[in-house]
């Protein structure tokens, strides 16, 4: 077989496999949430109460979102447990946001511009929503359960890789239009990330979402 063929030919497995794993990740659990209002690529949601597990990291979003993924995929599947310890279903998506994302006025502190954006960054796992926060197992010292109460959010959905760029767009394009259904930001944005990485970008999905009320 000629490298043209073989190069085609890995193409094509590389699609299948990016396919499975797409599959095998809409098979996850997913928050629950219902959707109060939608248009185009935009959602009004109101979200349940639900636990996370979460873990901090400093320094530019990708690499702190490498370590924190790390971080939560050992304690969901007892790698920080003694052997034969409970394992916790991964859920999706996986959610990522920076830690100071208030100012003193409590006004949403905006992102930095800059393309990598150092800091502090927070990264959440969802529980399952079989588990209280009395039946998880317990965390090692830097990772910590939180219930989060039900909360009104605001989304914007789309595909691809997510760049820095494509998160800044969407960003700005969901502050427009949380202004235009009268309501005002409440919280910091939060990044949704729903697929593996072997999953194609088109076939991905990702999210900005923001937490809002009337003003």
């Amino acid at each position: 077989m000629g490298i043209g063929r073989w190069m085609i030919a890995g193409v094509g497995l590389a699609a299948v496999g990016g396919a499975v794993a797409y599959a095998q990740y809409r098979d996850t659990e997913e928050p629950d949430y219902d959707v109060l209002f939608s248009k185009d690529n935009f959602e009004l949601r109101q979200y349940a109460p639900m636990i996370v597990a979460q873990v901090s990291h400093t320094g530019d979003r990708r690499r702190a979102s490498s370590a924190s993924f790390q971080r939560l995929a050992s304690y969901i599947f007892g790698q920080d447990r003694p052997a034969g310890g409970e394992k916790i279903a991964m859920t999706s998506p996986v959610y990522q946001s920076p830690v100071s994302d208030k100012a003193e006025d409590g006004e949403p502190t905006p992102m930095l511009q800059d393309q990598t954006r150092s800091g502090e960054w927070r990264m959440r796992f969802v529980m399952p929503s079989k588990y209280t926060m009395g039946t998880l197992p317990t965390p090692p010292s830097d990772i910590a359960l939180e219930e989060v109460p039900a909360r009104r959010m605001a989304a914007v959905r789309f595909s691809g890789v997510a760049r820095e760029s494509d998160l800044l767009v969407m960003e700005a394009r969901l502050s427009e239009w949380i202004e235009s259904q009268g309501y005002v930001a409440s919280g910091g944005y939060e990044y949704a990330f729903y697929d593996a990485p072997m999953v194609p970008g088109p076939l991905r999905r990702n999210e900005v979402l923001i937490p809002v009320e009337r003003p």
